[in-house]
């Protein structure tokens, strides 16, 4: 069946703001360190009758009748990110997303006003780690670790361990939202063990590099209890999976998901779980994740070549974090603006103990997943690097922005979009 052509005739606004979108994304090139292209599999089956269905409960353990095919499906989602995170003994593929994922850990095991010792949001960490404008941190009682040295991303281990010592955590968090190093989990779990916490890891960014054999997996080094979205490096339908290596956390965790926090399942979206940990389960996808870190590298140089100052001094994973007003004399803010003018997309972000604020900061964070999905490589990403330096150095030039926007959408349409019909 034609769905697209149902849809024109049935709802012309929706569709046409769809064919834009489809337009954007072809022409553009997405830098967006979170972002990523799933496969026409996962498009499809996102798309499908799963989403009529109702599914409260767990395969086995169902509230409603007729779940024979929901449960094959969750099922196949759950055993095959077992087989992508050795370790994970456990696995709730139902959370909506990875917010939700991180509060269903809080709620599941912490009492109120319990302490969650995690990574400062200005030096990399999460808003869901315990931020003050957030509804987890008036409930539980939320400190904070650092870097040590910026230039290179070390992170302070022995303020964190005399903080643990005195704060007494029931949970020490690892995980980040804009940290281009890779973190040493021996040391978070020696920490942990020390004062008696649980060790979590929220992997949402590097989930798919961890999948692909390209970084650490939490789980080899002791770790409790890891969360992650199932979109970014997995390449997967946008979601939240939960993953324990003890059976005692994974039932308070179930629990607290269903019938704690959500009610029915998104079956259609665990479909798309199920369908993307399969293609993760192919070694054609250690190659992407591997090609993902190589291209940061490349790209990170090219930055790093001609002068731009690099947040830890560059990435070992898929992100990077440019100052860019000591780089180039342009907030963050302005930075997003003009390279949306030449079909660059990529987010204001910022640095660590950063002056200015949120929404224009003195930085950027930028990403190779979905540009390598597409097939970029290394030179296509030191490419890229120099349309963009060119585009904010003739930030004031029109005619010349229109030429390098002109070169990075010839660029891009060599490049097709999964998904997408040229």
């Amino acid at each position: 069946m034609n769905f697209r052509a149902i849809f024109e005739t049935v709802d012309k606004e929706v569709y046409t703001a769809l064919l834009g979108e489809e337009k954007r994304q072809t022409e553009g090139m997405e830098l967006i360190a979170s972002e990523n292209y799933v496969s026409p599999s996962v498009l499809e089956v996102l798309g499908s009758v799963f989403t009529n269905k109702y599914a409260e409960g767990y395969p086995g353990k169902r509230y409603y009748g007729g779940q024979e095919f929901t449960d094959i499906v969750e099922t196949l989602a759950i055993e095959r990110a077992k087989k992508l995170f050795p370790g994970a003994n456990f696995v709730n593929v139902q959370s909506h997303s990875g917010c939700p994922a991180n509060e269903a850990v809080y709620s599941a095991l912490l009492n109120l006003g319990d302490t969650v010792l995690g990574m400062d949001l200005s030096h990399g960490g999460h808003l869901s780690h315990g931020h003050p404008v957030t509804k987890m941190a008036k409930l539980y009682n939320f400190v904070r670790y650092k870097m040590k040295n910026i230039e290179t991303g070390e992170i302070d281990y022995d303020a964190l361990l005399q903080t643990a010592k005195e704060t007494k955590p029931k949970i020490i968090l690892a995980g980040f939202s804009a940290y281009p190093r890779e973190l040493d989990y021996s040391k978070f779990k020696a920490i942990a063990d020390e004062v008696g916490a649980i060790t979590m890891m929220d992997m949402a960014h590097i989930a798919g590099l961890i999948a692909g054999k390209q970084l650490n997996n939490p789980f080899d080094f002791g770790f409790d209890i890891v969360t992650t979205t199932t979109h970014k490096t997995l390449r997967g339908p946008r979601g939240g999976m939960i993953l324990c290596a003890k059976e005692e956390h994974a039932k308070a965790i179930d629990k607290m998901i269903f019938p704690g926090l959500q009610g029915g399942p998104h079956m259609h979206a665990i479909a798309g779980k199920a369908v993307a940990f399969g293609e993760a389960l192919k070694p054609e996808f250690q190659v992407y994740a591997k090609n993902i870190i190589a291209n940061a590298k490349a790209m990170a140089d090219e930055f790093l070549k001609n002068g731009a100052r690099l947040i830890t001094g560059g990435t070992d994973n898929h992100m990077m974090l440019i100052d860019t007003v000591t780089s180039w004399g342009a907030t963050g803010s302005e930075v997003e603006t003009v390279l949306d003018k030449v079909h660059i997309t990529l987010n204001k972000n910022a640095i660590a103990d950063d002056p200015r604020g949120p929404m224009d900061p003195s930085g950027i964070r930028l990403g190779t997943p979905a540009m390598t999905t597409r097939g970029f490589m290394e030179a296509e990403f030191r490419t890229v690097a120099q349309f963009m330096m060119e585009a904010v150095k003739n930030r004031e030039n029109d005619a010349k922005l229109a030429e390098i926007a002109k070169a990075v959408k010839e660029l891009n349409m060599r490049f097709p979009v999964p998904g997408i019909e040229g």
